[in-house]
């Protein structure tokens, strides 16, 4: 994989030319993208040539090439969002997010495989450690990038699992802000009150060094050891669905944590966020009916049949039902900061287990939801495995605090570094 933050020191220290790391991911698409199927359009001679730009090597992001899941608006490549009602559309602005990135320096190479509008129907990328496996959704392009070395950084979006649980399945970094810390405008919407755009990239100093440079926040946690957190273990209500090398692996990384020195403690979540876990799949499929009006009514024929049958199923979601869920989840997080006064941040499973076998699922977000909802920043820290197959962990932080959180994760990630990782 490639590391943004190396790439972008030697390009500050002039030891390589944005167009140099230009011309290593094309050789690393050239090698993978024909069995990975990461992308859905590139421009590499549209990105060489920008990478000639001689004020790139003093932007924030270097001149380093990126990829953006093909539900933000770009106004130089078609944004087609995984369904052919959108066959070759092409937007006359960029995404907020595109946008920012641009200004920070950073060159858009092309648009990354996306599940039809974000949602659970599966796409036809694959898993780069093992191709007859799931790389995970719905950001499914842009974690198999970064697994298969195409690219050093990538965005993605996450209304349920979308970020975490792919990153978990392709062994690389990915960060779900706090709710709305990168903003969503030219993003397609899925659900409004739970979309979050999020950051892919090879390790945890990647993704805070990326979302540092678009959002000009202070998230960089490179530049000094990070100090041991107070880490509350949490298994939660759905520990028993775990598999039992997630559930080893978890084990092993707060072991390692404690060992490096963390505080870690084992936290029973109170019951109102288990009735909140409850509920955000109600505001998920409620506010995806609604956001879908214009492809449901005129268009509902070029819809996959999950999809079809998932807003059908959606249709009986009464505006009440919606109303009290979205009551439940204000009282969870107020709960929730509570809960975590005495805590940095949560541990617990980033996914049931290593990616499933095949390409008809992209896997359970069950263990994403909840923190989708309470709208937390959250960390997929690589470096566990069962076989050849990655198993993710995930730092869960306080609203707000994600420096907190990164540098948490940070902590987590060199002490499973230190001892190895595990391997089933």
């Amino acid at each position: 994989m490639l590391s943004a933050l190396d790439l972008a020191r030697r390009i500050e220290a002039g030891e390589i030319t944005p167009r140099a790391v230009i011309d290593m991911c094309a050789e690393a698409i050239t090698a993978c993208e024909k069995e990975v199927h990461a992308f859905v359009v590139l421009d590499l001679v549209a990105a060489r040539q920008a990478a000639e730009n001689p004020k790139l090597p003093s932007a924030p992001l270097r001149g380093l090439p990126v990829g953006f899941k093909d539900i933000f608006d770009t106004a130089d490549f078609p944004t087609q969002y995984g369904s052919p009602i959108y066959a070759g559309f092409q937007p006359r602005a960029d995404a907020a997010a595109v946008a920012l990135t641009r200004r920070a320096g950073g060159i858009v190479i092309g648009k990354t495989v996306t599940t039809e509008f974000a949602t659970m129907v599966p796409a036809v990328t694959r898993n780069p450690h093992n191709l007859a496996h799931t790389p995970g959704g719905s950001s499914s392009g842009s974690c198999a990038a970064i697994a298969a070395g195409m690219v050093p950084i990538t965005f993605g979006s996450q209304t349920a699992g979308s970020v975490i649980r792919p990153a978990a399945f392709c062994g690389i970094a990915g960060f779900k802000p706090s709710y709305r810390l990168i903003p969503t405008a030219g993003v397609k919407d899925v659900a409004w009150h739970l979309d979050t755009a999020g950051v892919f990239g090879a390790g945890v100093a990647d993704v805070a060094y990326v979302t540092a440079a678009i959002t000009g926040r202070d998230l960089r946690v490179d530049r000094a050891t990070p100090a041991a957190p107070r880490i509350a273990l949490v298994r939660s209500h759905l520990w028993p669905q775990a598999s039992p090398a997630m559930q080893q692996a978890l084990e092993s990384a707060a072991r390692s944590a404690a060992a490096a020195g963390a505080k870690v403690v084992d936290l029973t979540l109170p019951p109102i966020l288990e009735e909140a876990y409850a509920t955000q799949i109600i505001i998920q499929e409620y506010e995806t009916l609604l956001a879908r009006t214009f492809e449901y009514d005129r268009h509902r024929d070029q819809l996959g049949k999950l999809l079809r049958e998932a807003l059908d199923a959606a249709t009986a979601i009464t505006a009440d039902a919606y109303d009290a869920a979205r009551r439940t989840a204000k009282r969870a997080r107020q709960v929730l900061a509570d809960t975590m006064a005495d805590h940095d941040v949560i541990l617990t499973p980033s996914a049931p287990g290593a990616a499933p076998h095949g390409l008809g699922s992209t896997g359970n977000p069950m263990f994403n939801r909840l923190w989708t909802l309470m709208g937390t920043p959250c960390v997929n820290v690589p470096g566990l495995y069962e076989g050849d197959l990655p198993l993710g962990i995930q730092i869960v932080g306080r609203f707000g605090r994600d420096r907190a959180a990164l540098e948490a994760a940070l902590f987590v990630e060199r002490a499973i570094a230190r001892n190895g990782g595990t391997r089933g």
